[in-house]
C-alpha cells in the first residue's frame, strides 16, 4: 500500500464486551467467547441474527506442550460462528503474530468491500494448568537444535537479547525500567477487570522480583490469564444509527520481519529498523503524524516493549526512552505527558495481548471511559508485539 487507506475512516467500532480476567477459568474458552460476544452484539444495539461477520486470531501464545482444542484452549471464527446464533456469510482468521491489528484489518476489509455488514471481532486467551512456557524436549530438531539445547528456548530468553543491548548501548538501567511496570499496574489496578484490580506495584517491589532471564524479572511479563473480549465493527454511515459514539479505524500496519535470523534471534537493529518502516506505514495508511496522536497505547506484553514502541513511533529519540519515561513523559495523571500506558496495557491488566491498548482506544474516543475519561481524546494508536514483528491501528474520534 502507498499512501492512505482507501477504507481508512470508512468502518467503525460500535460495541464491545469484556469477560472476567482471570488466572484460570472454570469454564471452557469457548463458553466466554460465546458469552461475550453475544455482550458485545447487544452493547452495539444489535442482535445475533443481524451479524453476518466473524473474525478473530485464534493463536494460543504458549511455547509449552499444551494441547490445543478448538472451544476449550482456543476458539477459531468457524467455530464461534456455528454456536452465535447468527447465519454469517463471512467467517475469517488472522494468522500471524500481530493478532489484533491483522483482525481488525481482515474486518476493516470485509466491510469496506461489502462482504459482510455487522464483523464481530474478539481475541480469546486461555491460560493452562501448570508452567506456561515448559520445555518438554527431548529432542531439539531444525532451527531450534541451534537455540534450545543451550537453553535458549522460548520468549523470555527472545526478549532478554534486545534489552540487554538496549542496556549496554544507551547506558539504561533496570530503575529506570521500574518506571514503566509502577505506571501500567498503578493504571491496571483502577480498571475492574484486569487481573492487577487494586494492586498497583512499588519500584521496589519490581526491583526486588526474582529473576527470569537477566535481565528480564518477573514483573517485566505481562501474567498469563483467561478472557475475552469482544468487538462490533460496521460501516459509517450505519454506525450513526446505533446507540453509542462510534470510533473509526483510520489505518493499519503490520510488520515484516527480517527472515534471515533465527525465529528467536531478535537483534536491537532488527526490531528498530523493521519497526521504523512498520510505523512510517501506520501514518501514512491513517494520514497522520505522531504530533497528532493524544491517545498512544504501546504494547507492553514484555517491558522493553515499551521503550522500542515510543521510540519507532517518533514520540521521543532512539535511545531517549528509558529517559523520557523515568522523567514522568507517560504519566497518565500528568496532563502535559503522554498517556502510553493508561489503559494498564498487557502488564497492567493480563495477558490479553493487544485487547487492552484496543480497548482503550474505543473507551477513550466514545466517550465510554466513566471515571477515567481523559478530556482529550480524539486520535488514538494501539499496538501489539514487538515493532518488528507485530503491527498497529490508528483510530479516531472523528472521521477526516
Amino acid at each position: 500500500m502507498s499512501g492512505r487507506m482507501a477504507a481508512s475512516n470508512q468502518v467503525a467500532l460500535v460495541g464491545y464486551a469484556h469477560s472476567a480476567v482471570e488466572r484460570h477459568s472454570d469454564r471452557p474458552l469457548g463458553v466466554l467467547a460465546l458469552e461475550t460476544a453475544r455482550a458485545a452484539i447487544a452493547d452495539a444495539g444489535l442482535t445475533p441474527a443481524q451479524v453476518d461477520g466473524v473474525v478473530t486470531s485464534a493463536l494460543f501464545p504458549t511455547a509449552g506442550s499444551h494441547a490445543v482444542e478448538d472451544g476449550v484452549s482456543s476458539v477459531t471464527a468457524s467455530w464461534l460462528a456455528e454456536r452465535l446464533g447468527a447465519s454469517p456469510r463471512y467467517v475469517s482468521g488472522f494468522q500471524g503474530i500481530g493478532q489484533i491489528p491483522g483482525m481488525v484489518g481482515i474486518a476493516v476489509n470485509a466491510v469496506a468491500a461489502g462482504a459482510a455488514d455487522y464483523v464481530v471481532v474478539y481475541r480469546a486467551l486461555h491460560n493452562p494448568r501448570g508452567s506456561y512456557h515448559a520445555n518438554p524436549m527431548r529432542a531439539a530438531a531444525g532451527s531450534q537444535q541451534w537455540t534450545a539445547p543451550q537453553g535458549f528456548f522460548g520468549p523470555l530468553q527472545m526478549i532478554a537479547l534486545p534489552y540487554n543491548e538496549y542496556l549496554a548501548r544507551y547506558g539504561a538501567t533496570r530503575e529506570a525500567m521500574a518506571a514503566v511496570l509502577v505506571e501500567a499496574r498503578k493504571n491496571g489496578s483502577r480498571i475492574p477487570w484486569s487481573f492487577w484490580n487494586g494492586k498497583p506495584l512499588t519500584a521496589q517491589e519490581y526491583l526486588a522480583a526474582p529473576m527470569l532471564a537477566d535481565p528480564v524479572c518477573r514483573y517485566d511479563c505481562d501474567i498469563p490469564v483467561s478472557g475475552v473480549a469482544a468487538f462490533v465493527l460496521t460501516s459509517a454511515e450505519r454506525a450513526a444509527d446505533l446507540p453509542h459514539r462510534p470510533v473509526y479505524v483510520a489505518g493499519y500496519s503490520n510488520a515484516t520481519p527480517a527472515t534471515r535470523r533465527l525465529p528467536l534471534h531478535w537483534p536491537l537493529d532488527d526490531i528498530m529498523s523493521v519497526g521504523a518502516e512498520n510505523a512510517r506505514r501506520l501514518w501514512e495508511s491513517a494520514g497522520v503524524s505522531p504530533a497528532d496522536v493524544d491517545l498512544p497505547q504501546v504494547y507492553d506484553g514484555f517491558s522493553p516493549f515499551v521503550w522500542f514502541w515510543l521510540e519507532v513511533l517518533g514520540f521521543c529519540p532512539v535511545g531517549e526512552a528509558h529517559r523520557f519515561v523515568a522523567d514522568g513523559g507517560i504519566d497518565s495523571d500528568d496532563p502535559k505527558a503522554l498517556p502510553a500506558l493508561s489503559g494498564g496495557g498487557a502488564l497492567g491488566n493480563g495477558r490479553m495481548h493487544g485487547i487492552p491498548q484496543m480497548l482503550e482506544c474505543y473507551l477513550q474516543l466514545s466517550g465510554r471511559a466513566g471515571e477515567r475519561q481523559r478530556e482529550r481524546a480524539s486520535i488514538g494508536v494501539a499496538c501489539h508485539s514487538s515493532p518488528h514483528y507485530g503491527g498497529a491501528v490508528v483510530y479516531s474520534a472523528e472521521r477526516y
